[in-house]
């Protein structure tokens, strides 16, 4: 059935289209990953908890009703929305500054954090601004998740070694080493080296074993579950806890109960920007996750209302004391793998962890910090991208070195830096790319309708002709280049008579750049060299024609270069002096 495109789940712009359209052959696929995903993303619920500067159990919290929320106004079948790691670093490193971390109102700022968040997505989903998530190129997004990925390897291993914070030097490290350390470094390491070896090779391991390779790479994402299940029945067994392992500690059973603070005005001023930056990055990174998840099943998703279905799911986990969320790239792998077929997957998810919360969760109580430091370095450092990297600075070394400042911007300015230093570095070099404009003296390709560069091939010309093609819109930072390229071709080509522009590329003239054109042509005209143009596209046209330099200063505009260049080389145009001497 999952085979036909027919018959898939439909994706994109209808409300609800996956409830009205329901079939009944994805009941099962949907009930299997919406319970395989909730096993699965309990402890990394927990752990991202952890990194956010929270209480476990909020991780589970803010896995209730951001599922539902999204299932209410998504459009991607298959995304599983909740606490991801970039969310939880970036919740901690912009509150830090304005609460105590652990303080109840470092918890209520989280809280409104995520409320703001909510709010602002909702708003901009209003106002059809889906295309806001353009504004971060594919660098600055790498080098942002890069950097922060690296923030969060360093902040997990004081838990690996089983300190509360790491020490300024190796020497303090061996003053504070005590036989617990060792214990909680060890069972971290065998943790770590599980979930390594399963990331790589179980499921290969278990194809060979016979199992079908969509089950083994499931069951394979699923280790994270075995190193909880192992610590917690260590833990209890020899009272790991008593023998000063650091635990999750105490964690209430039930469903969330919300206590409002509502912060003084100048506080949720400063919340400002901070909602303003976690709102642009989970926007930008679901809405990647979505287009990839939607490309494989040949189905398709709504910017805009991804933005409202992910308002509506920071606010759910505001109302249920959660903090910031987003769609998850590991939390969806496994939702796919298990047979998602619609977000009802996400709503079963949401109802098997409230089950939990309100059954065994107590039981949590015992595990240790390690395993969930262990399960957070295993998710987020496959995020540190060298692959980009290396791919970028091959490509485009500009490129290249905008992922690397952002990623050394989050790593030394902070969260805030990075993003603005990554989006200035991609502005700049926008610019700088648009100030170094392509213009090309072009000519025709012999016995043909074609028009090439004349240094890079062998193509015909005429004396009197010079056409040239501006392979850039013309704007305020490339005037000067673009007057340079052809005051220098003229001076080339000294017996020009006529100067044809090829206008194919230009998408749009700017004010700064219509005065170039118009103080250009009255020089030419003082050289008795009149001015043609080519290909000029419609929106660009309509903008000229309500000029006087379309309608004073060109002479004639063609609509293809071969029609201009056959037109303008069979014009033999006397010169201003033999035209003179005739007349006399």
């Amino acid at each position: 059935m999952r085979d036909n495109p027919r018959l898939q789940p439909p994706g994109g712009e209808e409300l609800l289209a996956w409830l009205r359209h329901y079939r009944l052959p994805w009941l099962s696929g949907d009930l299997v990953a919406g319970v395989v995903t909730a096993i699965m993303i309990i402890p990394q619920s927990m752990a991202y908890a952890m990194l956010a500067g929270l209480p476990v159990q909020i991780g589970l919290y803010a896995s209730l009703l951001p599922l539902l929320g999204y299932a209410l106004f998504g459009t991607s079948m298959s995304m599983s929305v909740g606490p991801v790691a970039v969310t939880a670093l970036m919740t901690a490193a912009l509150l830090a500054p304005l609460a105590s971390i652990g303080s109840e109102q470092y918890y209520q700022l989280a809280i409104w954090l995520a409320l703001m968040s909510g709010a602002l997505l909702l708003v901009l989903g209003l106002l059809r601004m889906g295309f806001l998530a353009n504004f971060l190129s594919h660098p600055v997004i790498s080098g942002f998740i890069s950097g922060a990925s690296i923030l969060i390897v360093l902040s997990q291993l004081p838990h690996l070694l089983g300190l509360s914070e790491l020490p300024g030097s190796p020497a303090q490290l061996l003053a504070i080493w005590q036989p617990v350390n060792t214990l909680v470094l060890c069972m971290g390491l065998l943790a770590l080296a599980w979930l390594l070896y399963a990331r790589s090779r179980l499921a290969g391991h278990l194809q060979q074993l016979g199992i079908r390779a969509g089950a083994a790479r499931l069951l394979a994402r699923l280790a994270p579950i075995l190193v909880v299940l192992v610590g917690l029945l260590v833990t209890i067994a020899w009272d790991l806890g008593a023998r000063g392992v650091p635990v999750v500690g105490s964690l209430p059973a039930g469903l969330p109960s919300l206590v409002w603070s509502t912060p003084d005005i100048s506080t949720l001023q400063a919340l400002l920007l901070p909602a303003a930056l976690i709102s642009l990055v989970s926007f930008v990174e679901s809405v990647s996750i979505a287009q990839s998840l939607a490309r494989r099943k040949r189905q398709s998703i709504n910017p805009d209302r991804e933005l409202l279905a992910l308002g509506t799911a920071n606010l759910g986990s505001a109302l249920t004391g959660g903090f910031a969320v987003c769609g998850g790239f590991s939390r969806s792998g496994v939702n796919v793998e298990a047979g998602a077929n619609t977000p009802l997957a996400g709503v079963i998810s949401a109802v098997v962890i409230g089950l939990i919360l309100l059954t065994i969760a107590p039981l949590f109580a015992w595990l240790p910090l390690v395993m969930l430091a262990v399960v957070i370095l295993v998710a987020v450092a496959p995020l540190i991208d060298l692959a980009s990297l290396q791919r970028a600075w091959r490509y485009d070394r500009r490129e290249g070195l905008t992922l690397l400042c952002t990623a050394a911007g989050v790593l030394l300015l902070g969260i805030e830096g990075g993003i603005v230093l990554g989006v200035g570095l991609s502005i700049v070099t926008q610019l700088w790319r648009g100030s170094r404009p392509h213009v090309a003296v072009v000519g025709r390709v012999p016995g043909t309708h074609y028009f090439r560069n004349t240094q890079r091939h062998l193509v015909e010309t005429e004396p009197q002709l010079l056409a040239m093609r501006i392979d850039e819109n013309i704007f305020f930072a490339n005037t000067k280049a673009i007057e340079r390229a052809i005051l220098q071709a003229l001076r080339e080509y000294p017996d020009t008579r006529e100067l044809l522009l090829i206008l194919s590329a230009v998408n749009h003239i700017d004010s700064t750049g219509l005065d170039m054109l118009c103080e250009l042509s009255v020089g030419l005209r003082e050289r008795d060299i009149q001015i043609h143009l080519a290909e000029v596209k419609g929106p660009v046209m309509d903008q000229l024609e309500q000029t006087d330099w379309i309608q004073a200063q060109v002479s004639d505009i063609f609509p293809s270069t071969h029609i201009a260049f056959n037109t303008l080389s069979e014009l033999k145009r006397p010169t201003a002096e033999a035209a003179a001497s005739a007349q006399g």
